[in-house]
């Protein structure tokens, strides 16, 4: 299984945003040629975090992949692709950026290294370590 990183703006789509949808709901909006490249690989079932960035920048829940990569519905460009995620868990604790930026064993990870990518691949080790720092295990 691979994991994944989602970076949302919590003032357009929220964790309590994605709770509430109680249901899969696309994730579009992506213009980002190598963020949509890494939808393209995902499976349904396959999980991720779901990330507020902006002001708070911190890892907040668990998604899964509900429907493989299709047309992002919000586009007629065809090159627009999206999968559909439905919420999974809130973290006990949100796991912040710069908590990652000098965690043990993080300091590889995408998201120290390319923070702008929207969508993102995570590494098992970087998934377990981030989970254990949520209080909820992996």
């Amino acid at each position: 299984m691979a994991y994944w990183l989602f970076k949302s703006e919590p003032n357009t789509w929220g964790w309590d945003d994605q709770v509430k949808k109680n249901a899969p709901e696309q994730w579009d909006g992506v213009r980002n040629y190598q963020a949509r490249n890494n939808m393209r690989q995902m499976k349904v079932g396959e999980l991720r975090f779901f990330y507020h960035s902006i002001k708070e920048k911190s890892v907040v829940g668990i998604v899964k992949v509900a429907l493989a990569c299709h047309q992002d519905t919000t586009t007629d460009d065809e090159r627009w692709e999206c999968v559909d995620v439905e919420a999974v868990k809130p973290f006990v604790t949100p796991v912040t950026l710069d908590q990652i930026k000098v965690a043990p064993g993080l300091e590889n990870m995408i998201l120290v290294k390319n923070s702008r990518l929207s969508v993102q691949p995570v590494s098992e080790e970087e998934w377990q370590i981030i989970c254990q720092m949520g209080g909820i295990g992996a």
